[in-house]
């Protein structure tokens, strides 16, 4: 028996004006876990978009090899038929639906005269549940889980469908450390069982720690297959298929020199809308002209609930405390008014909150200043596309022109389009939430390099992460948050006993109250 259930010869996709995949090989063996790894807009979702029937036969040049035969998808039932399914990166649950009916949507277990058999359909749900390590009731709405729950509700669906060949596209990129081992923990005993996996990440030690082999692409070529078992299969080899050069360090080099106090939060506090509890209680922080200060907690911390509360109080009610930009109390009781007093912040979820996902790059860009651009209510169109196009260049965001449409954009490109919404405010304080998720490590770089170069011009910089390593790698202090509240306050650099650690870091986060460290002095304020 051929031992590769799955081989790609001579992928060629393109789109108008633009080509996705050349010329592309993949080959897969049974039982294996095999990784894609390549930056954003290199191809990896295309080419299992290819596979598995959402660009149909006919739409794309080359050849599938399945099981050992030659396979034409027209849609993506064809290859549900034969056992490849497909979990992409944005799930397709629907919310109000049960666990059960999500998993048996469009695949529903019938009874007599052709009706739903609800017994039979919570019965086999419960059984898939079993099977992934998921113990919740079957009739649970999956509204009401976690992202990482509804990861596995996704892989239970496709067990569903006699699974043979899964395909994962960025399957942890939204969940935190426990439900990502979770995560990868149950792929290895789907391994076990015979069952092989694709698996689409940027998430380079966790590739390293699950895949038996790696394939890279770049720019829509193939690069490498490498055995993930040889000593030479590293993180810094995958780096350097994946860019095409060597990445001396993760985190771009910049010396600190903080200057004046530029914002001052003390004692927020938020209240929950809808539930009678606190997620932010008492919390203080200060950032400074030309620093970079992080905020690390766990999930369920609070760290986007205060940003976004102190961002025009666009989260919470009954929100109390005191906010000084540059020393002088603001009130910024609305998004605009936040803006109007120089704060901007980019959203952990651009695809909901940060982005217009049918607007072009131009029209993106403008949106948070467009009285800058306007005269007498009329947008100047001209300057607009001068201002986007600045934007485009300065921060390298890869597009045909200003006038592409940011939904059809790389998650990495995505992201400097909000980078360059809020730039373009020309903020004192910019807080970024979670500003590389899902984008590849050398986005990631370039992002890192702009927020060095906003430093350098004197803006204040706030970074919320779940990734220790980033905090750690961007920051000049740390605060930490535990359960809403403030508690503890480190520096990145220094002597040793003092300076922060992911240990300390994670002891810190963990703790049930604030420590004295973490209290902000009181001091006069210019009204």
């Amino acid at each position: 028996m051929d031992d590769h259930i799955l081989e790609m010869h001579a992928i060629t996709k393109t789109f108008p004006g633009v080509t996705a995949l050349e010329d592309v090989n993949l080959a897969v063996r049974r039982g294996e876990i095999h990784a894609i790894c390549g930056e954003n807009g290199a191809g990896k979702s295309t080419l299992m978009k290819v596979l598995s029937g959402v660009h149909p036969t006919g739409s794309y040049d080359g050849e599938i090899r399945y099981d050992g035969q030659d396979v034409r998808f027209h849609g993506i039932r064809d290859s549900e038929h034969v056992g490849i399914v497909i979990i992409h990166q944005e799930l397709a649950l629907v919310p109000h639906l049960s666990i059960a009916e999500n998993i048996f949507l469009g695949n529903e277990r019938r009874g007599r005269g052709g009706l739903i058999d609800w017994n039979r359909t919570n019965a086999d749900a419960a059984r898939l549940l079993a099977e992934v390590g998921l113990d919740e009731n079957p009739v649970t709405p999956v509204g009401q889980l976690g992202v990482g729950k509804q990861q596995l509700v996704e892989i239970a669906k496709a067990l569903s469908k006699d699974v043979r060949l899964l395909i994962l596209d960025e399957p942890t990129a939204a969940l935190n450390d426990t439900d990502s081992a979770h995560l990868l923990d149950l792929l290895r005993r789907l391994r076990d069982r015979g069952i092989t996996s694709i698996m689409i990440s940027h998430k380079l030690n966790e590739i390293v720690s699950i895949a038996d082999r790696t394939t890279v692409i770049r720019d829509g070529r193939t690069v490498e297959t490498m055995d993930m078992h040889e000593p030479d299969a590293t993180q810094e080899r995958i780096i350097r298929g994946m860019v095409g050069r060597d990445l001396e360090s993760f985190y771009p080099e910049r010396q600190s020199a903080p200057g004046e106090e530029v914002l001052r939060v003390e004692d927020w506090t938020v209240w929950h809308p809808t539930q009678d509890r606190k997620v932010v209680e008492g919390a203080g922080f200060t950032v400074r002209a030309g620093e970079v200060v992080g905020i690390a907690g766990l999930m369920g911390a609070g760290r986007t609930e205060l940003a976004m509360s102190i961002f025009g109080r666009s989260y919470g009610r009954n929100i109390s405390g005191r906010i000084f930009v540059r020393g002088a109390e603001v009130r910024a009781r609305s998004v605009a008014e936040a803006i109007e007093n120089g704060i901007a912040y980019a959203t952990e979820d651009r695809k909901k909150y940060g982005l217009n996902l049918i607007e072009d790059i131009r029209r993106n860009v403008s949106a948070a200043a467009l009285g800058k651009l306007s005269k007498r209510g009329w947008v100047n169109g001209n300057e607009e596309t001068k201002v986007a196009e600045e934007s485009r260049r300065n921060l390298n965001i890869k597009a045909p022109s200003v006038m592409s449409v940011v939904g059809k954009l790389s998650g990495g490109n995505q992201q400097k389009v909000v980078l360059s919404k809020w730039l373009f405010t020309d903020p004192d304080v910019l807080i970024l939430d979670e500003p590389t998720r899902g984008i590849d490590v050398g986005a990631k770089y370039e992002i890192y390099a702009i927020i060095n170069r906003l430093v350098a011009a004197g803006k204040a910089v706030v970074v919320i992460s779940s990734e220790l390593p980033e905090l750690l790698g961007v920051c000049d202090r740390i605060y930490t948050l535990s359960a809403g509240r403030i508690t503890g306050e480190v520096p990145v650099h220094g002597v040793d006993e003092e300076r922060a650690t992911q240990e300390r870091l994670m002891a810190l986060m963990t703790a049930e109250s604030a420590t004295p460290e973490s209290t902000i002095p009181e001091r006069d304020h210019v009204a």
